[in-house]
């Protein structure tokens, strides 16, 4: 079997018997036709021509391109798992990509707002209809430290006012519950009083958050409304909502201390992921440190 034919089964696998959304197939298709390129360019006809320095001379090449080191651990990751299957199928004795590893890069802090900040962005100053839905959603972000995602896909009777809880379905389609803070049912409340009755389809009539045109509101139509909002309230950053949930997360570790509360709350399958809110805490202890100790400020004089 050829590589597109191989590479087609499996995905048609991820499809049908691991149900995986859209969204990931599509980066699985790419990171495979990446792998694909590599074997036309060098000769190899099918996977199981490659060798482990096929592995280790494709990711150089995808480095010399200048790929982030989190796109090429994401094309390496589809490759094991293609060789995974390859040796489930068809009894491959070996996965070429099992030890190779992505080259390593800093990590980056994500960007977070201040409260002082939070709060200047959340001051909508409009009260029509788009407004109140804008405010909502960006109330939700801030109090729930949801995805981008997770926030697109929630339902009307997905909140529960009374104990104040929203279920959300997050990454690998895990259900998590989170608490909704008073402002954001405030505001969620405030928008469900103008919300459109009509609705285009099903799927949008469940929506809570819906466009003028009745449809479940749309990723970019987030993005490009928050980033307008930021603009609208005098900030000297675009907003996204990332940020948002990131300054969420922040928040909530310098308060509480509790870093296994913010994994749950976040969503994360691994600690490891959310402690990267703590380097941001230490850095803010930092400026503290040097706006603030005696010793801290002659250092810097001098």
């Amino acid at each position: 079997m050829e590589f597109e034919q191989a590479a087609e089964a499996f995905l048609s696998y991820l499809r049908d018997v691991r149900q995986l959304s859209a969204h990931t197939l599509a980066n699985y298709r790419r990171d495979l036709a990446s792998l694909q390129r590599y074997c036309e360019r060098h000769g190899r006809r099918s996977a199981e021509q490659l060798a482990e320095a096929d592995i280790r001379q494709w990711v150089s090449e995808m480095h010399r391109r200048g790929l982030a080191g989190s796109s090429i651990q994401r094309s390496l990751s589809a490759a094991r798992s293609f060789f995974n299957y390859l040796g489930r199928e068809r009894g491959r004795p070996r996965n070429p990509a099992a030890s190779v590893q992505a080259p390593r890069k800093p990590r980056k802090l994500p960007k977070t707002l201040d409260a002082d900040q939070v709060e200047k962005y959340l001051s909508f100053a409009g009260e029509s209809v788009i407004d109140r839905r804008d405010r909502a959603i960006a109330e939700l972000f801030y109090s729930s430290g949801l995805r981008l995602a997770e926030l697109v896909s929630v339902n009307i009777d997905d909140i529960d006012r009374h104990s104040q809880l929203l279920s959300v379905t997050g990454k690998g389609s895990k259900t998590r519950t989170v608490p909704v803070g008073s402002v954001a049912l405030e505001a969620i409340e405030r928008w469900l009083e103008v919300r459109p009755h009509t609705a285009a389809d099903e799927d949008s009539a469940k929506a809570l958050f819906t466009s003028s045109r009745g449809r479940r509101i749309s990723v970019r139509s987030i993005q490009a409304r928050l980033k307008l909002q930021g603009r609208k309230s005098g900030m000297h950053q675009d907003v996204h909502p990332h940020m948002l949930r990131h300054s969420f997360a922040s928040h909530m570790l310098e308060s509480s201390g509790d870093l296994r509360a913010v994994q749950e709350l976040l969503g994360h399958a691994n600690i490891s992921t959310t402690q990267i809110y703590t380097h941001l805490d230490f850095q803010h202890l930092a400026k503290v440190y040097d706006a603030a100790h005696p010793r801290a400020k002659k250092r810097k004089d001098r």
